[in-house]
Order: C-alpha cells, then structure tokens, then sequence
C-alpha cells in the first residue's frame, strides 16, 4: 500500500472516454467502431487528508475535493522534477 501525508502532491492518471479528447490527452484510442476514443489525461492534485480506512481526500486546481483509495493504480507521487515542471498545474485556486 503506498504511503501518502498531507500536503504531498501527486499525479493522477485519469481515464475518459469522447468523442473529442482534449489537446493533453494521451494513450488514445479509438472505440472499436471509431465512433468515440479512450484517453488518459494527467491531473494534478493535492493530498488534503489521509483517512484511516485506506482512502485520502485530495483537492484540485479549482478547489473540487476527491476521495481516492490509496491503492488505486491511477495515483502517482509526483517526483521532485514533476513539482518543477508542473508547478502551475499544482496551484490550488483560494477560496
């Protein structure tokens, strides 16, 4: 199981499915027909809470909070380059 604490950041690999994936997909596909496409698309969040039933509550750019279980395979921990690199992405909009 990993190991989360507050504050830490971490990447979330989210799946989607569209007619139209967005400019920062990645790992498309189309559908078997081709009438839509499955994507994966990066979100950079917050690790607000770490509950002690196996889950955390994260907080995202704009504020919206998630609850994810810890071993969720979509859920990274954003290396130091990571937090350079995608710094902006991090910012969590104040309230």
């Amino acid at each position: 199981m990993k190991q989360f604490r507050a504050g830490d950041k971490i990447i979330y690999h989210k799946p989607k499915s569209s007619f139209r994936p967005s400019p920062k997909a990645r790992e498309v596909y189309p559908f078997e027909h081709g009438e839509a496409y499955h994507y994966i698309v990066d979100k950079f969040w917050k690790v607000d809470q770490v509950n002690n039933d196996g889950t955390i509550e994260v907080v995202t750019r704009t504020g919206k909070k998630h609850r994810l279980q810890t071993n969720d395979p979509n859920i990274r921990k954003a290396n130091p380059l990571q937090h350079f690199l995608y710094r902006k992405r991090f910012l969590v909009a104040e309230n």
